[in-house]
């Protein structure tokens, strides 16, 4: 092998190389204003010493302590008469001071006799006449010997006065066994806050991430694939869908709400809908039939399903009210459990909530699904030229929905009061979308619609995910007002797109044989993603769950800055108090719960994973 002869361009592009990265350190230390120097200034060491050493002696415990306090006259400056001062008494515990009087600025000698041994306390100078005064200064401290004696030198303040001025002596001994201060009560309430915070954020993420991560998966996703006929009906289900489910929704509502605070009623809803809604179903979908049904038969089971759903709602309230009913009646009879009362309150809040929300997603998918279908029967059965004049009038509805209903969310965002720009314009653009897609695209071809739900779901998870938690903690303070419910539903958020990411990617990750293999006896896909994805994905989905959860712990410590509830929120005041004892004790606290939170998620991931 031949060595090759250095050549003066290889070396002239090293030494610019060399150059371009010395000129980038140099802009970087410019830029972050690097001063070595001020880290050696005297006042700077001085500020670090005091807060390393409170760091280091956090608030944790204290004793019940004795005090001892003593005072012994001194002038500043020496009279011009002579004076003296009435001796102490030598069988109690007293203190000389040696000059008697000095000018300001100097220093005396301070000795204390009599004291308990070992102990230590401040000794100060005490303005005035008053013995009782508590203004102190020049504190410097003492501590006794065996016998109980200390001598310590104390510089006399900057200030003459003519009257008798004091040096006190104050020394403290523990008795007692040690006991948890304020600060370790404080810290425990809110270290367990904390946990739970990011307990409840990451069983909310975890629930929302799971379905989101399965259309947030390119190979999931890009194998659905629909005609244009199909996409277009669906896509004018859903709107219409939503706002049916909505509307209707209502009205089950207004009828529902009088009967809600009935206990009884609550039972008997409860108990009966089920019954009438098994036996309906049962009789609208037969398993076996011998001959078609007639219309009006089926008319009439539609009916009845429709009627069975509405009973279902019915149900669903009730049963809500039922949840209420029962808190209430724990939280006034538990006493100090009163807070599982509280729960079944909160959980019939939760309820409320989602009925009218799940109610509408399923009317909108119910009758985008019936569309959707409609349309691929279409496609699959008519002949091209009918399914061509179809989608010239499909896909622009389509497209201007879509469209009308982002300009909408614009207006509702800036308020620009211009319908021409935020609804004319836009469903003007999307119909004309829909009609050029119409024109160039084949009637009957199968369009790749799961890579445009797969591209658009990872775009909103990607632009969610770049705003911090912080950031959004800052929102939900605002929607909830401060406290730990904002911080949960702000790291819930922040963990349904940092969740849904991880878990799609590990979708994405799975070995292709087993979903050929299901795909090949014809099953559906949500047979595909329960018997060949679902396997596959239950043991990174738990370690990646149990992550997250030690990432909520670690990430509550800071939106608790912005009010988001937690040791954060107490942290932060400590610090901005200069209380470092305090805040140490915090930072002990995270540090331990984020250690134990560590061995228990890798002891779960062995066991599990």
């Amino acid at each position: 092998m031949k060595n090759k002869k250095p050549s003066l361009w290889n070396s002239l592009r090293v030494g610019l190389i060399a150059l371009a990265i010395f000129i980038v350190y140099a802009y970087g230390f410019e830029i972050t204003k690097i001063n070595l120097q001020e880290l050696q200034s005297s006042q700077r060491q001085e500020s670090l010493v005091r807060v390393t050493r409170a760091l280091a002696r956090p608030d944790i415990l204290r004793y019940e302590q004795t005090i001892q306090v003593i005072n012994a006259p001194v002038y500043v400056p020496c009279p011009e008469e002579e004076f003296s001062f009435t001796e102490p008494d030598r069988s109690e515990p007293y203190i000389i001071v040696t000059p008697l009087c000095a000018a300001p600025g100097e220093s005396v000698t301070v000795e204390g006799f009599n004291f308990a041994p070992n102990v230590e306390g401040p000794v100060s100078f005490i303005p005035g006449t008053d013995s009782e005064n508590v203004v102190e200064l020049n504190r410097v401290f003492a501590k006794t010997d065996s016998n109980g004696d200390f001598t310590i030198t104390l510089q006399m303040p900057r200030r003459a006065s003519e009257d008798i001025q004091f040096i006190r002596a104050t020394m403290r001994k523990n008795v007692g066994a040690p006991m948890f201060t304020q600060t370790a009560k404080d810290t425990w309430i809110k270290i367990i806050e904390t946990v739970f915070l990011a307990l409840l954020a990451t069983t909310l993420g975890t629930i929302l991430a799971v379905p989101l991560s399965f259309i947030a998966a390119r190979n999931l996703m890009k194998s659905v694939r629909s005609p244009l006929t199909s996409i277009a009906l669906s896509t004018l289900g859903w709107p219409l869908g939503v706002a049916v489910g909505l509307y209707v929704l209502r009205l089950v509502t207004g009828f529902t709400e009088p009967l809600m605070q009935n206990m009884l009623m609550n039972i008997v809803s409860v108990a009966v809908s089920p019954v009438l809604i098994l036996y309906a179903t049962r009789w609208a979908l037969p398993q076996v039939e011998i001959s078609p049904p007639s219309p009006g038969v089926r008319a009439s089971r539609t009916a009845v399903i429709l009627l069975s759903v509405l009973v279902g709602f019915f149900g669903l309230y009730q049963f809500s009210g039922l949840v209420k009913n029962v808190g209430i009646l724990l939280t006034g009879a538990l006493g100090s459990w009163a807070f599982l009362g509280r729960f079944f309150q909160h959980t019939s809040d939760i309820i409320n909530i989602l009925i009218p929300a799940s109610g509408a997603l399923a009317a909108g998918s119910t009758i985008s699904g019936m569309l959707g279908r409609i349309g691929q029967n279409s496609a699959e059965k008519l002949a091209a030229g009918l399914v061509k004049g179809m989608n010239l009038i499909l896909a622009p509805l389509a497209g201007a929905t879509v469209m009308a209903l982002l300009g909408w969310l614009v207006e509702w965002l800036y308020q620009l009061g211009r319908p021409e720009y935020t609804l004319w314009w836009p469903a003007a653009v999307g119909a004309g979308f829909g009609l050029i897609l119409a024109l160039f695209a084949k009637a009957k071809d199968a369009l790749p619609i799961g890579l445009v739900v797969y591209t658009v779901t990872r775009t909103i998870l990607n632009s969610l995910r770049s705003i911090e938690a912080l950031v959004m903690a800052i929102v939900f303070v605002i929607a909830v007002g401060i406290g730990p419910f904002a911080g949960v539903l702000a790291l819930g958020l922040h963990t349904i797109v940092s969740l849904a990411k991880l878990y799609s990617e590990q979708v994405e990750s799975i070995m292709p044989g087993p979903l050929e293999a299901i795909q090949a006896t014809g099953a559906n896909r949500l047979q595909t993603i329960i018997y060949a994805v679902v396997p596959q994905i239950v043991p990174p989905y738990i370690s990646y769950t149990m992550y997250r959860w030690d990432i909520n712990v670690r990430m509550s410590t800071i939106i608790g800055f912005v009010g988001g509830g937690g040791i954060g929120f107490l942290l932060q005041q400590n610090i901005n108090l200069l209380n470092y004892r305090a805040a140490s004790a915090q930072m002990i606290a995270i540090a331990i719960v984020v250690s134990l939170m560590d061995y228990i998620s890798s002891v779960i991931r062995e066991k599990v994973v």
